[in-house]
């Protein structure tokens, strides 16, 4: 009997800790991690808080190099079979962390990638930012985006079920369904068994257009 293995990669940009973005990213892990291992596949994941590279990754930004342990995470995110990604809501958008984040990856680094996207902020107010920043963000990167996006208010929490015909009892419903979206595209994927081209030219590389004065 042969097992499967796939791999998932979790990016969480809350700032405090503990942090409910964090947590959020908790559930939806374990949520698609059960839903693989129903499906009989086992996952190796790897979870990063962005608080703890934040400063090379704006190091990056400015340098146009990722330092050795920025690098390490790039490659683990970029490589996976899916990525969840999660960040609180500030000023009606993701955080300028989670956004500067992705602004250092090579463009077509989550090519075909399935993303499972989750945000949370105080109020549900904030809750549309999932469909008007970071959907179309993913959308542009290329990545596969699943249908169900998970947003979590700061009363969702600690409510239970949240008891019959209540909003709250909509936080358990929407992290299930859309860990089996996310399942589903991670069990068929096969980003982490690709062999990578050692000839392949580096990403943006581009000698026509090379200019020495830049």
């Amino acid at each position: 009997m042969t097992t499967t293995e796939r791999t998932l990669a979790v990016v969480s940009a809350g700032l405090s800790q503990p942090s409910s973005t964090r947590l959020l990213a908790d559930k939806l892990t374990a949520a698609t991690v059960a839903r693989l291992t129903d499906e009989g596949v086992t996952t190796q994941v790897v979870t990063y808080e962005l608080r703890d590279y934040a400063q090379d990754v704006m190091n990056n930004m400015l340098t146009g190099f990722a330092s050795p342990r920025l690098q390490t995470m790039i490659e683990a995110v970029t490589a996976a079979d899916g990525l969840i990604a999660v960040t609180p809501i500030f000023t009606t958008s993701y955080s300028g962390l989670f956004k500067t984040f992705f602004d250092v990856i090579d463009n077509r680094s989550l090519t075909d990638q399935p993303v499972l996207i989750g945000a949370t902020a105080g109020t549900a107010r904030h809750s549309l930012a999932l469909d008007y920043a970071l959907r179309p963000m993913f959308t542009y990167l290329h990545a596969v985006v699943v249908p169900t996006s998970v947003f979590a208010a700061s009363e969702d929490w600690g409510s239970g079920d949240g008891g019959v015909d209540s909003r709250l009892a909509t936080l358990p419903a929407r992290i299930e369904r859309a860990a089996g979206e996310l399942a589903t595209l991670v069990a068929a994927s096969d980003r982490s068994s690709r062999v990578p081209d050692p000839f392949e030219l580096p990403a943006g590389f581009n000698p026509a257009g090379f200019s020495p004065s830049r």
